[in-house]
C-alpha cells in the first residue's frame, strides 16, 4: 500500500470516527427519557414533612427573644421557649408554624411564626434508601424531580462487584410493593439516557452483587 493509499485510508477512518462521535452527542442531547420526565407529574404534589432529627429554626416576628433553633427529637417532639413536647413530626413546615402559633396565642398577641426547616432526615415514606453495591449506601430525603443518575451521584456510583443491570428499585404504589427493574450499567457505563427514571418518594434502590 502506497503513501496515498494509507493517506486515504486514515482520512475514512477518521471521518467514521468523527460522524460516531457526532451522532453519540446529537443522540445524547435529544435522546428522549420518559420515565424520568413523569417526576414532575407524580411528585407534583410533593411536599417536604419534618421528622425526627431534622433541625428546625422556628422564628417568631418581632419577637427575638422566642427565635430558637431545635433538633426535632427521636419522639417526633420539640421544645419551645414557650411550649413543651409539641408533636412536629409528620407535619409540612406550614403546618408546624400554624401549630406554634395557636399554642403561642395565650403569650403573644397575634404571633406570626416561619418554620424553615435546617439539616433534613424526613420521614420514613420519604426517605430514598440505597443499599447493596454501591459505593456509599445512603438514606436520604426524597428531593423533587430526583432521577435515578441523580441518585447515583449521591452514593458516589457503583462498586466493581456490582451487577448493575439485575437491581431493582422497591416502591409502594397505592400500600403495595413493586419491583421495577433498572438498568444501571447501561446508564453509568454507557451513557443511554434512556435508562434514567424518576426517583420517588420511600424508594428502595437493591444493587445487587455480579456472579463472577
Amino acid at each position: 500500500m502506497n503513501n496515498k493509499q494509507y493517506a486515504t485510508k486514515g482520512f475514512i477512518k477518521s471521518a467514521v470516527s468523527f460522524l460516531l462521535i457526532t451522532g453519540l452527542l446529537a443522540g445524547c442531547a435529544t435522546a428522549p427519557a420518559p420515565q424520568a420526565a413523569l417526576s414532575q407529574e407524580l411528585a407534583s404534589d410533593y411536599n417536604y414533612i419534618i421528622g425526627p432529627g431534622d433541625n428546625l429554626n422556628i422564628f417568631v416576628w418581632g419577637n427575638d427573644e422566642l427565635t430558637i433553633s431545635v433538633p426535632v427529637r427521636p419522639d417526633g417532639k420539640i421544645t419551645t421557649r414557650l411550649v413543651e413536647d409539641l408533636p412536629a413530626s409528620g407535619k409540612t413546615p406550614t403546618q408546624l408554624a400554624r401549630d406554634i402559633e395557636k399554642a403561642y396565642s395565650e403569650f403573644v398577641n397575634s404571633a406570626v411564626v416561619s418554620v424553615i426547616v435546617e439539616g433534613f432526615s424526613g420521614v420514613p415514606s420519604q426517605t430514598v434508601r440505597v443499599v447493596g453495591e454501591a459505593s456509599t449506601p445512603i438514606s436520604l430525603p426524597f428531593r423533587k424531580h430526583m432521577t435515578l443518575l441523580d441518585l447515583m451521584i449521591d452514593v458516589g456510583g457503583l462498586t466493581e462487584f456490582a451487577d448493575g443491570n439485575s437491581s431493582k428499585l422497591i416502591r409502594n404504589i397505592d400500600g403495595k410493593h413493586q419491583t421495577i427493574a433498572v438498568r444501571l450499567d447501561d446508564l453509568l457505563k454507557d451513557g443511554d439516557i434512556s435508562a434514567n427514571t424518576a426517583i420517588m418518594p420511600g424508594d428502595i434502590l437493591i444493587i445487587t452483587e455480579a456472579w463472577f
